[in-house]
């Protein structure tokens, strides 16, 4: 899994690399710690962005066609796909965890059965897969926005045995925080991808 947490920065802004203890790879250019390797410099030094960064524009720009025709065939935001996808895959189609979820949704193998996905790192597959996978979990959860993003990472079930709350997993927590983030950045970014019979609702519960 890739975090990307690029803020609409000056353009000195540095932009910043960091491989976890699990091997996740986190961007930022706003670094919490020293264990964030600078990719870009300043103004007064530049050099090539990496591969990485280049990377994730162009699958972005690659794939937005494709997300955006699956947000309109599922009455979702496209805001939100395009969040949940930076979160799990960075818009690597090739991505693949060490909990075995693969392609640009990080569909497990059970849930790639389950929505008849043959080829887990096919994109058009994978999105289509885990976009009705998104549309059935905010359904059962009443549009709530928070209880799907949490069962999506953790499970349908283990927010029904919590009561209909998210799960008290630090996993599961960070990163239904992490998706509303990159949620509402993109809505600011695109105000008419706002899908306003979802309810995004506030800080995670």
């Amino acid at each position: 899994m890739v975090t990307l947490l690029l803020t609409t920065a000056p353009a000195d802004a540095a932009v910043y690399r960091y491989v976890d203890k699990h091997g996740q790879v986190h961007f930022t250019d706003q670094p919490e710690h020293s264990g964030y390797r600078k990719l870009v410099k300043t103004w007064k030094g530049w050099r090539e962005p990496s591969y990485d960064v280049r990377q994730f524009r162009q699958n972005q720009k690659r794939f937005a066609p494709l997300i955006a025709e699956k947000a309109r065939e599922y009455q979702l935001p496209d805001a939100l796909l395009h969040a949940i996808v930076t979160a799990e895959s960075a818009y690597d189609p090739d991505a693949l965890s060490s909990a075995g979820a693969a392609g640009l949704m990080q569909l497990m193998p059970a849930t790639a059965r389950r929505f008849g996905v043959a080829n887990r790192n096919n994109p058009r597959a994978n999105v289509d897969g885990g976009t009705r996978y998104l549309k059935e979990l905010l359904g059962m959860f009443d549009n709530d926005m928070q209880l799907a993003l949490a069962a999506y990472n953790a499970g349908e079930n283990a927010v029904i045995r919590n009561g209909n709350r998210i799960p008290p997993y630090p996993e599961t927590r960070n990163y239904v925080r992490k998706v509303m983030d990159y949620y509402r950045r993109y809505t600011r970014k695109r105000p008419d991808a706002f899908g306003a019979a979802v309810t995004a609702g506030g800080p995670v519960r």
